[in-house]
């Protein structure tokens, strides 16, 4: 099993939104590494639900992979903000994976507390200038925000 940490804008999806929900397609990626990250993905991967552009953003929660190499409709959607001209059913540029809903965090974990307890070599988010949506997280890392989250 692999861990990888999701993020998401809040007022967009959210960790409640997938609480209600139960599932989704984890789709809008649009991001050549991530997506590539998206396609070694495993069923029954966790994946750590971040809250991005919010004040504090962090970890809310936690997903897990249900379903992999799933064509992300988005991208054939012309009124959709991921529409890509360039990708047909054909040929589809865009694969994501499906989560199911896991947890809401008793605690929840913060971008500068996961600063003041991992390094940028621990964590792709906190190095400077990283933007990807996807990320894989080591398993002794995602233990030690496991133990964190929960405590």
């Amino acid at each position: 099993m692999q861990h990888w940490l999701f993020k998401s804008e809040p007022e967009s999806f959210g960790i409640e939104h997938l609480k209600k929900a139960k599932t989704t397609v984890w789709d809008g990626v649009r991001n050549y590494q991530a997506r590539n990250f998206l396609r070694t993905a495993t069923v029954g991967d966790l994946a750590f639900f971040y809250h991005s552009k919010v004040q504090p953003p962090g970890i809310a929660g936690l997903c897990e992979v249900i379903a992999v190499n799933v064509t992300d409709p988005t991208q054939f959607d012309p009124t959709s903000h991921y529409f890509d001209s360039k990708s047909s059913p054909d040929n589809p540029r865009w694969q994501t994976v499906k989560v199911r809903y896991v947890e809401t965090f008793a605690n929840y974990i913060s971008l500068d507390t996961l600063r003041d307890t991992f390094s940028d070599d621990d964590l792709m988010i906190l190095k400077a200038g990283s933007r990807l949506s996807v990320t894989p997280v080591s398993n002794k890392v995602a233990n030690r925000i496991l133990k964190m989250a929960r405590a």
